[in-house]
């Protein structure tokens, strides 16, 4: 997923930088489809990064109560996936919000080639 975001933010940066397209519409469709995709994930990663955490919570709170160390390695198991999650979950935060400056900008172009067809029609 990384890899994804990664290489469709950076292809929309190029188009950004070029701004040589003719249809911006069809453009920024096709970047509303993949904000969508991209919240959705978002969302569903969300959910299981606070499920994650709950559980760690829940254990952590167990391990402390009772004192057994048998609940140990649910603990360091729970922390595991927990750093991974977050980390996820913030490169998917984070790239949703500039996809949606990317957008910005994109409907900026549209707009400017808009007023000269405009002018010159």
């Amino acid at each position: 997923m990384k890899k994804r975001i990664k290489a469709y933010t950076a292809y929309i940066d190029e188009l950004l930088k070029n701004g040589e397209i003719e249809d911006w519409d069809d453009e920024i469709q096709k970047h509303l489809r993949q904000i969508a995709f991209f919240a959705h994930e978002r969302l569903v990663h969300l959910i299981v990064f606070c499920l994650v955490a709950i559980c760690t919570v829940i254990s952590i709170l167990a391990l402390v109560i009772s004192g057994e160390f048998v609940i140990f390695p649910l603990v360091v198991l729970l922390f595991i996936l927990l750093v991974p999650y977050c980390m996820h979950y913030y490169l998917l935060e984070n790239s949703v919000q500039y996809m949606y400056r990317q957008y910005d900008e994109m409907m900026k172009y549209k707009e400017g080639v808009d007023k000269v067809f405009s002018e010159i029609l």
